[in-house]
This record gives C-alpha cells, sequence and structure tokens, in this order.
C-alpha cells in the first residue's frame, strides 16, 4: 500500500463530498436549482431528489480540483475524482430513491462506497492506485464519514448527524 497516495486520495474524496455541504450551508437555497430538474420517474420517485443540485456538483468539482492541484497531483486529477465522487453520489441517491427511502436518509454502506469507490476506480487511469489502496481508502473513508458526520453535525455544519 502506498500511504502518501491513501492521504492524498482520502483528502480528495473528503474535498468531494464535504464541499456540496459547505455550498449549502455558505449559499442557502442560493444556485440550488436540482439537477434532476423535479423529474419523477413512473415508480412515483424523483430520480435523484431535491438535495442533488447543480451547485453541489459543481462546488465538488471545484473544491477537488482546486485541491489536487494544491497537493501536486493536478487540477484534472482533481475534476475526474470529484466529478467520479459525484456519480458516486447520484447513484446512491438514484438507488435510496427506489428503496423509497427519503432524501438524506441514512444508508450506511450505500452512502459511502460509491461516493468512494467510483472516484477511486477513475483515479487509476491516471494514477497507480493498486486494489489495496482502494479497499483501504474505501473502508477508511466509509468508517471516517461515519464518525466526521457526527462531529459536523455537532458543529452545525450538517444539518443531520449521519
Amino acid at each position: 500500500m502506498q500511504m502518501l497516495l491513501i492521504i492524498q486520495l482520502l483528502f480528495l474524496l473528503t474535498l468531494a463530498n464535504g464541499a456540496p455541504v459547505i455550498a449549502r450551508k455558505i449559499l442557502g437555497n442560493r444556485f440550488a436549482a436540482p439537477l434532476d430538474g423535479g423529474l419523477v420517474l413512473p415508480d412515483g420517485h424523483p430520480l435523484f431528489g431535491a438535495s442533488k443540485t447543480i451547485r453541489g456538483i459543481v462546488a465538488a468539482v471545484l473544491a477537488t480540483a482546486a485541491g489536487a492541484q494544491l497537493i501536486g497531483l493536478g487540477w484534472q486529477t482533481g475534476c475526474l475524482a470529484g466529478a467520479a465522487a459525484m456519480v458516486g453520489d447520484l447513484f446512491s441517491s438514484f438507488c435510496k430513491r427506489r428503496m423509497d427511502l427519503p432524501p438524506s436518509s441514512r444508508a450506511t454502506g450505500l452512502d459511502q462506497i460509491p461516493e468512494s469507490l467510483f472516484p477511486l476506480l477513475a483515479c487509476r487511469l491516471v494514477l497507480p492506485v493498486t486494489v489495496a489502496d482502494i479497499v483501504a481508502c474505501v473502508v477508511i473513508f466509509l468508517v471516517g464519514e461515519i464518525l466526521l458526520s457526527r462531529i459536523l453535525y455537532r458543529l452545525h455544519v450538517r444539518e443531520r448527524p449521519y
């Protein structure tokens, strides 16, 4: 395992997944257009839900691009990681809507694995990421996100403790 690379990747995952939360906290409802445009599928549930916004996607990609540049991975790698993390997040939301779970509901594993696994797999295109690195990052991200969410809730950054 490559510890420096794992730390760098975890930093990017944290930026990608935290930027939408911070953007919502700073901007409130400004620029909060739902990514799915309010589309409701035949199952009666939205495609992704109102909490998945264009603002969140843009914030994630920009923050991750800037962060990757700062740690020497290049803004292109950051854009790739940020975009792939958001695809993973949208995949989770899509699945949760199909499971009749309300927006922002807790689904341990489904909330963390795609939004960490998808960008890690994407980063294999441009970085020497091994399978062991991916497994380590996903496990650390899953546990860390669960613990960090509670802290961010107490600091009034997150609206829910998960």
